[in-house]
């Protein structure tokens, strides 16, 4: 289980997209430990402003922003508050994303298709734009993009998303190759099966299916959103300052049988 590595970030101001819940969520209360000022964003207004006004209530820096990534108005109206309440953008972790139930590619419309696509592939490229943007004009930076354990294997009735995942993986390597001699590094997380509220949506609660994803991982366990946590602020900080280009998969071992 996490120990919740102890990391310094004051001074930092730091952006979660998808903060409302689960790893999100995590990373952005971890952020706020560590002292950077944090912005939360999700789609979710109300959450996200309840976590961002407790922060402050416990003396740190925080903003909510309500923000659709596959909205690149809203996308940018995001950085832009950013900036004009904290005057820079040191660290990203692009974390916003949507799955689907169980859905065979010849019984996926177009619908579903697009929807997936829209956020998951389409929100990173838009988020990662106006980022490096901001961070090309402060002549440093570090994003980290969500992936997943489904951006390296296909996964069954989910064809968007790991083609969505897969995606993230190859943006988040050729941003990396770009910006690699301009003092901007881009990195990826990519979750195994861990104990989220998304994790509760694929499987409908049903607490079979969790033991059996459980069984399914060589540590015995599902991983917890403060595992994630922790990578992604070793990912942001200068203990991985050679680090660029990197899908981190925090699985458990699972890729590794």
């Amino acid at each position: 289980m996490s120990k919740q590595v102890s990391y310094n970030y004051e001074g930092s101001v730091a952006l979660v997209t998808g903060a409302a819940q689960g790893m999100g969520l995590a990373t952005a209360k971890a952020f706020a430990k560590a002292g950077a000022a944090i912005v939360l964003a999700d789609v979710d207004l109300d959450a996200v402003q309840a976590v961002a006004d407790k922060i402050i209530q416990n003396g740190g820096k925080a903003l909510a922003v309500k923000c659709d990534v596959s909205n690149e108005a809203q996308v940018k109206a995001m950085i832009d508050l950013t900036i004009a309440t904290f005057g820079k953008l040191d660290v990203a972790y692009n974390n916003a994303g949507i799955n689907t139930l169980e859905i065979e590619v010849a019984d996926m419309t177009r619908a579903d298709y697009d929807r997936i696509i829209s956020i998951n592939q389409n929100g990173i490229w838009l988020s990662m734009q106006y980022e490096i943007r901001q961070m090309l004009k402060q002549g440093s930076g570090v994003i980290v993009n969500c992936s997943s354990l489904a951006g390296f294997v296909g996964a069954r009735g989910r064809a968007a998303y790991s083609a969505s995942k897969f995606a993230v993986i190859g943006m988040t390597k050729s941003a990396a190759l770009e910006y690699a001699t301009r003092n901007i590094r881009v990195n990826a997380v990519c979750p195994g099966m861990f104990e989220t509220p998304m994790a509760q949506f694929i499987t409908e609660g049903n607490k079979e299916v969790l033991k059996e994803m459980t069984k399914a991982a060589p540590m015995g366990r599902l991983g917890q959103p403060e595992e994630i946590a922790d990578a992604v602020l070793w990912l942001c900080s200068d203990g991985s300052s050679y680090v660029t280009g990197e899908a981190l998969s925090v699985d458990g071992g699972f890729l590794s049988q």
